[in-house]
């Protein structure tokens, strides 16, 4: 056999294999056989260098490594799933859905795997470039990272290929790979690393390729983001169009029929957790229909047409050795467990927040006690309750303190209230908490500005408010331990960039108290400037959409204290630009039913969804007699015929662009 068919042959057995091994988890040969075939196409390569091309397997090695990972905007925002913990909650969920929907609505039922979210995006069926989630909107290019994954396809399979594809999934490590890697890196006397997801979100985010690739990841891919010219009706036929063109899909799936249907896939499941080669923490529920996803739509953060429902946490026992307090940003003072340390759901805990004084008191927790311990939704410590049967005597009993155990000022709480608090105008805990939460990504977005520096930056006097942030200069944080010139530099030149923001990043940096994002938005769309909100009045903004009188108070106290109004115009008078959101007049779409179909050239679907929304329209995905508009881009399908049939407008991209 000549060497161009051999080689040829070894990569489609070599890749049948890997979809063996790391999709249907269903291995047809030894590692040892894997191996001589792996070996067998090396050296014909090695001989035939001309033969070798980049989606060869042999080439999943990495290449030079990164001095940083870039920035990712995705076309269309990565949401996050909201959790329901029990069926009580999935009942609510349910009933939101057939509110819309009906009783009968169809679900499609997955694994909610434990692993790191990603973004792959193919252009005319090769692969180009690959992005964690990050924050939703902006993620990190790991294009050189993923292309080490066995299982993942550099080219897709079908004869006629989208021009784009943006497709979701999840890294993970199985658990025989992770034994088998603990156990290699324990003979060569290495640390071995916790749990499979830390590992894998950290395999992927190497800044050397190569050492990802000595990594055993793999993916399975769940959803669609921009896909040009093709079209589904369900959740289902999507996931068979992402397997023939060759993406590696989690074969375990349940189609369910209304509530009860999703009961029996989660007891199904439930029941085979431990048995799975990977590990989840619980069912994603999604409603199947495409056209009911479109009108059930999203939340901030999350679509209203999916759920994550989390199975039971598991608890273990362990020692509370110590009570301490911590203060935050706000001055809350909350009192942390420090624990034995104990491995409970899949990762090592030794510290479990005790949330505030009446919670100590009520489950009575004290230092030296022996308590249940879990992971509330397998994410958060959690101390369930003290081993009574366990106690000796010596435990002791816990109180908070009088002063701030930071800065030594009094601690107050109000009356009716569960916080108590730090009353120091300059505590440094109360700084330190406001200058990490400012540089968040969904807040100023500086990167580089970690704990540590930050505490470093307080300690020597270099900043006592955000505004500070922008006077430092290199040369100043050079003086600081362990920086250095590059770390330094490139520290100003983030703070710099940080200048440049939106009304809404600005508001949420500020840190007041129950303004979260979704807020923050809210009142940017609402005042539009930084000077109106400053001086709204309660009623003023209890106008504003969902803020109610609470949060009213919260808001209109927190810019009635002069030291938080000198701080926002400190920013304002360092440069910090802060956008407000784009507002566009009423116009054609105003109170209308748009569809949309084929491949605009000037603009995404998601891009002319917004803009349409922007003008107070609705998008739906499909004709009825009740649609205004049909707009038809290039390889238009079946809904403009029946958009002809129906008698609804037709607009090609330049009649929809003109109207926008």
């Amino acid at each position: 056999m000549a060497a161009a068919d051999r080689i040829q042959k070894l990569r489609e057995e070599i890749a049948y294999h890997n979809h063996r091994y790391y999709t249907l988890d269903a291995p047809e040969i030894s590692d040892a056989t894997y191996d001589k075939l792996m070996n067998e196409l090396i050296s014909l390569e090695q001989a035939n260098p001309a033969l070798v091309t980049p989606d060869s397997p042999t080439q999943r090695v990495g290449g030079a490594p990164l001095e940083k990972f870039t920035k990712v905007t995705h076309r269309q925002a990565m949401l996050s799933l909201g959790n329901v913990f029990d069926d009580a909650e999935l009942t609510e969920f349910h009933e939101r859905v057939a509110e819309k929907l009906g009783a009968d609505v169809e679900y499609v039922c997955e694994p909610k795997m434990d692993g790191l979210a990603i973004e792959l995006i193919y252009e005319n069926g090769r692969f180009v470039q690959g992005s964690t989630r990050g924050d939703g909107t902006i993620g990190e290019d790991v294009t050189a990272n993923l292309r080490t994954l066995r299982n993942l396809p550099l080219e897709l399979k079908g004869k006629t290929l989208p021009k784009l594809l943006e497709v979701r999934g999840e890294v993970f490590i199985r658990k025989a790979d992770f034994v088998k890697m603990n156990q290699q890196r324990e003979a060569a006397g290495e640390p071995t690393f916790v749990n499979p997801r830390n590992c894998a979100a950290g395999s992927l985010r190497q800044l050397d390729p190569k050492l990802t690739a000595q990594r055993p990841l793999s993916v399975y891919l769940y959803e669609v983001g921009v896909l040009d010219g093709v079209e589904f009706e369900g959740h289902v036929e999507k996931l068979k169009w992402l397997e023939a063109a060759g993406l590696p899909v989690n074969p375990r799936r349940y189609e369910a029929k209304g509530l009860e249907g999703v009961r029996e896939a989660y007891q199904k499941l439930l029941a085979d957790r431990h048995a799975l080669p990977y590990e989840i923490d619980g069912l994603v529920v999604k409603v199947a229909s495409e056209d009911g996803r479109l009108r059930l739509g999203q939340v901030s953060k999350s679509p209203r047409w999916a759920v994550a429902y989390k199975f039971p946490p598991e608890e273990v026992e362990t020692l509370v050795e110590k009570i301490d307090v911590q203060v935050g940003r706000t001055g809350a003072l909350t009192p942390v467990a420090f624990l034995k340390p104990v491995f409970v759901g899949g990762v090592t805990v030794s510290r479990a927040t005790l949330h505030n004084e009446d919670e100590v008191a009520r489950k009575d927790v004290r230092e030296g006690d022996w308590v249940f311990l879990r992971r509330a939704g397998d994410v958060i410590p959690e101390v369930v309750k003290v081993i009574e049967a366990r106690r000796s005597g010596a435990e002791k009993k816990f109180e908070m303190p009088k002063q701030c155990p930071v800065c030594g000022a009094k601690v107050e709480r109000a009356e009716g209230g569960a916080i108590a608090r730090c009353t120091g105008d300059a505590c440094p805990a109360q700084l330190a908490g406001g200058i990490r939460h400012a540089a968040t990504r969904t807040a100023l977005d500086i990167d580089g500005l970690g704990d540590k520096l930050v505490e470093q930056l307080i300690l020597h006097g270099l900043v006592k408010r955000v505004a500070d942030l922008y006077a430092l200069t290199a040369e100043k944080l050079m003086e600081l331990e362990r920086l250095g010139e590059k770390s330094a530099q490139n520290l100003v030149e983030a703070i710099a960039r940080s200048k440049q923001t939106t009304l809404r990043r600005f508001i949420y940096a500020l840190g007041i108290p129950q303004v979260g994002e979704a807020t923050a938005k809210a009142l940017a769309e609402h005042f539009m400037a930084v000077e109106p909100l400053l001086g709204a009045s309660r009623e003023q903004l209890q106008a504003v959409k969902d803020v109610g009188p609470e949060v009213a108070r919260e808001i209109h106290e927190f810019f009635a204290d002069a030291k938080n109004r000198d701080a926002v115009l400190a920013l304002v008078a360092a440069g910090v630009v802060a956008a407000p959101p784009e507002k566009t007049a009423g116009g054609p779409f105003t109170g209308k039913t748009i569809v949309i179909t084929g491949t605009l050239s000037k603009m995404s679907r998601d891009e002319a969804k917004e803009q349409i929304e922007r003008r107070g329209g609705k998008v739906s995905g499909s004709i009825s007699k009740k649609t205004d508009f049909l707009v038809a881009g290039e390889d238009a399908g079946s809904k403009l015929t029946k958009a002809k049939e129906l008698g609804v407008k037709v607009l090609d991209e330049a009649q929809f662009s003109a109207l926008l």
